[in-house]
């Protein structure tokens, strides 16, 4: 099974964000060297724990400093962009690096009020998103009403990124989707949508967004994960998603019920353990129809991630 990291260019306490940016790229160059599939970025505005407010500027520094692994948006959000210019971007992206880019579409609005008045964008319509898919296809495709520059001997793989719900508009446009988490229902759901896939005409392919810890114990794991969930739980009383703190810092700190519930629902979605643990838990959701793996954990600790990162790579090496 094809194994892809996420990053979001986390900060951390204490750190410039800037280099937040520059790890991302350094881990990216990694992730190319333990052979994993894609490595997409991430697009948030205005949000102090998220360095990554650009994805294409991102990914075209990602990919200028990498050779043969594939990078790609973890995406770009339609409702603040028009498609012409995503066109533009991913066009220009993979006329310099052909073959390698990948093209990761949402529909997410801005994670606070003031984020969404800024860009000027309120409306995730699904009908109006699936319409502006089709413009950002046509226009890679050479098929707009203006031609997009350059022009591609063929256009990069697209991808909707969705919800448990959002399958079904991966559906309707028949597009291959990335799902974030892995619901109860998961076998019925992913049915569902390579029926309806395969109706509209596309061929279905599922990426699993999963937030995925190794270490030495199975203890180990979740403490990894806790600045992460603290931030999470945090996010939802202040408005404000954080940068990370080291895990001491959060371990023991007092919370409240409702952070305390926010904090379990994290860690009951994530995927963490030792080797063996993970490799067991992954290869069930294989088993559901996922077709590939997308990490999306951030640890506080960069060594730590960047070991965790390498056991993630040696479970399915031959």
């Amino acid at each position: 099974m094809p194994l892809s990291l996420l990053d979001r260019s986390r900060t951390r306490a204490g750190e410039p964000d800037a280099l937040a940016l520059a790890a991302t790229i350094e881990r990216a160059r990694r992730a190319e060297e333990l052979g994993y599939h894609r490595f997409w970025v991430a697009e948030h505005h205005g949000v102090p724990g998220i360095a990554s407010g650009s994805p294409a500027v991102l990914a075209a520094a990602v990919a200028a400093r990498t050779a043969r692994i594939r990078v790609g948006s973890g995406g770009m959000m339609l409702p603040n962009h028009a498609p012409l210019v995503v066109a533009e971007q991913f066009a220009v992206l993979e006329s310099l690096h052909p073959g390698r880019i990948d093209l990761g579409l949402g529909r997410s609005l801005g994670f606070s009020a003031p984020v969404r008045q800024a860009l000027g964008a309120t409306d995730a319509d699904p009908e109006r998103f699936l319409a502006d898919v089709d413009a950002v296809r046509a226009f890679l495709a050479g098929r707009g009403p203006i031609t997009a520059m350059p022009r591609l001997p063929a256009p990069p793989p697209l991808f909707l990124l969705a919800g448990r719900h959002g399958l079904t508009l991966a559906a309707r446009a028949g597009l291959p989707v990335a799902v974030g988490g892995a619901p109860p229902d998961l076998v019925e759901t992913l049915a569902a949508y390579r029926r309806d896939v395969r109706a509209a005409g596309g061929e279905p392919y599922v990426i699993a967004g999963v937030t995925v810890m190794i270490a030495e114990t199975e203890e180990r794991a979740r403490d990894l994960l806790l600045p992460e969930a603290w931030a999470m739980a945090a996010s939802r009383a202040t408005g404000a998603f954080p940068p990370l703190e080291d895990v001491d810092a959060v371990r023991d700190r007092p919370r409240t019920p409702k952070q305390r519930a926010s904090v379990e629902r994290f860690l009951a979605q994530a995927v963490y353990g030792t080797a063996d643990q993970v490799a067991e838990r992954l290869g069930r959701l294989a088993r559901q129809g996922v077709d590939e793996v997308m990490a999306t954990t951030s640890t506080y600790d960069r060594a730590e991630q960047a070991r965790a990162d390498a056991a993630l790579a040696g479970l399915f090496t031959p």
